[in-house]
């Protein structure tokens, strides 16, 4: 289905990047693996793809970012498919006593990050005249929630800044959606909340399926969509 697709990915040494990888490796897709220190890829990634690109980088600099796409054009002649994974949580204080280093750190991870990939990728999808990107916001985006309202504020600014873009590329034959995970079932949350039914979460390939059908000519007509993937029934 992605046979010789070129395929960026950010955060993908974590848990939802490698199961991303994983889906598009498995379907002929060749793969650039952006995280922000070698170390991380290293262990994420012990073995390496041949095919693949591992670069690091500082997605919340615009500059680290820009250097680190123009390393993928360069060893591939473009990009296809954007995957925007990389992002953080943190539950964080009553928002009238959040603390600037907790605003800067979520939304320079779920928001920043987002904008400057955009301004180094973009540019590039439009001169090839298509691209497929998929942003990832939260179920949480949705509604307000206590000790989570800059958290909840930046994937809400994610949903939106995904519609403004599928707006202003929609015609240039460029794809951008989000999906709105619940709770992910991965090592860290399970460590984080061990008394938690982790049967109803969310498995990371089940992600990656979704995310697969979005960048998919399957998903050719879908601009703009914020897709719930809310969890096992």
């Amino acid at each position: 289905m992605f046979n010789n697709q070129r395929v960026l990915v950010t955060g993908g040494a974590g848990a939802l990047g490698r199961s991303v990888v994983a889906y598009y490796e498995e379907r002929g897709a060749r793969i650039a693996i952006l995280d922000y220190s070698d170390d991380l890829l290293d262990t994420a990634f012990p073995e390496k793809n041949e095919n693949n690109h591992y670069v690091s980088c500082d997605l919340t600099d615009r500059e680290s970012a820009k250097d680190a796409v123009q390393q993928v054009i360069d060893g591939f002649g473009g990009v296809d498919i954007l995957c925007n994974i990389a992002g953080g949580f943190l539950m964080g204080d009553d928002v009238h006593e959040t603390k600037d280093e907790t605003w800067d750190f979520l939304f320079n991870l779920n928001t920043r990050s987002i904008m400057n990939m955009a301004s180094a990728v973009v540019p590039h999808m439009q001169t090839a005249g298509s691209g497929k990107i998929v942003n990832i916001a939260a179920r949480a985006a949705t509604a307000g929630a206590a000790k989570m309202g800059v958290y909840t504020a930046s994937k809400a600014a994610v949903m939106r800044l995904t519609e403004s873009m599928a707006l202003e590329l929609r015609e240039q034959n460029i794809n951008v959606n989000c999906i709105l995970p619940g709770t992910i079932d991965t090592e860290r949350n399970r460590q984080d909340m061990p008394g938690a039914d982790h049967s109803k979460w969310v498995p990371t390939e089940h992600l990656a399926k979704v995310i697969g059908f979005l960048t998919s000519e399957d998903a050719i007509a879908v601009h703009g969509a914020g897709v719930p993937v809310d969890g096992l029934s």
